[in-house]
């Protein structure tokens, strides 16, 4: 029966952790701006392929407790101030100059799960004008970055990069969810690229995850490893 029991509970924590490991935290807004326009940001937590966006009260651990910040063209980095309402946090700024803005969140769960920590990261891009944003203007430790943003179109070839602590990262799996459900996996090129063609306008939301074995100890608490993982959202019209 004690065998019987272990195995159940191991089932339970292997279940637990892989929901956990299904959900994100991703950020909305749409990818150009205009000088003097409130531009509106939104955060949500969940599963977007399922469309699953969980009540902020029910966010795991503290992750509801976020910061989110705004660098400018001019490298300047400001909090931005968000609203809660049922599933997500809002609010805005107003693009005051030409040139790119980056908007992250990067949020270190207090509650760990097991012996694993979770830090959760989200990146997107705002551009107003003709200024192209750089990967440089995104300080999260995981990220995803594109250069080709501004031309996106339906059934051309779009390119993704990602990179772990400022340097490109090969052998990578990258989850990339359209709008209307579907979902692919890829693996990032000696260069850390990967490529895909969106096949429909709207929301896609573009994920990678890594483990890092490092322990240490998080708020009193021994940890084992560090997962980590970031999204990076954008729309194709």
């Amino acid at each position: 029966m004690k065998n019987i029991t272990t195995i159940i509970v191991g089932l339970l924590l292997s279940f637990t952790t892989t929901q956990l490991f299904a959900h994100a935290l991703w950020i909305e807004t749409a990818n150009t701006g205009k000088i003097g326009k409130p531009q509106s940001v939104k955060v949500f937590y969940g599963e977007y392929a399922s469309n699953e966006r969980d009540s902020v009260a029910n966010w795991y651990s503290d992750v509801n407790e976020f910061s989110i910040w705004l660098i400018g063209p001019d490298q300047k980095k400001m909090q931005l101030k968000l609203i809660p309402h049922t599933n997500h946090f809002e609010g805005n700024f107003t693009p005051d100059q030409n040139g790119a803005y980056t908007i992250v969140v990067s949020h270190e769960a207090k509650e760990l799960g097991g012996t694993t920590k979770y830090h959760f990261l989200s990146s997107a891009n705002v551009t107003v004008g003709k200024v192209l944003p750089t990967v440089e203007q995104n300080p999260n430790v995981l990220k995803l970055h594109t250069e080709g943003l501004s031309t996106a179109k339906i059934n051309k070839i779009l390119q993704l990069k990602v990179f772990a602590k400022d340097a490109v990262s090969k052998g990578k799996t990258v989850s990339v969810f359209s709008p209307n459900g579907w979902a692919k996996e890829l693996t990032t090129d000696e260069n850390g690229l990967i490529e895909f063609t969106p096949l429909w306008a709207g929301r896609y939301v573009v994920e990678v995850s890594e483990m890092d074995r490092t322990p240490g100890q998080h708020y009193g608490k021994d940890f084992k490893a560090t997962w980590k993982g970031a999204t990076y959202s954008f729309e194709i019209n």
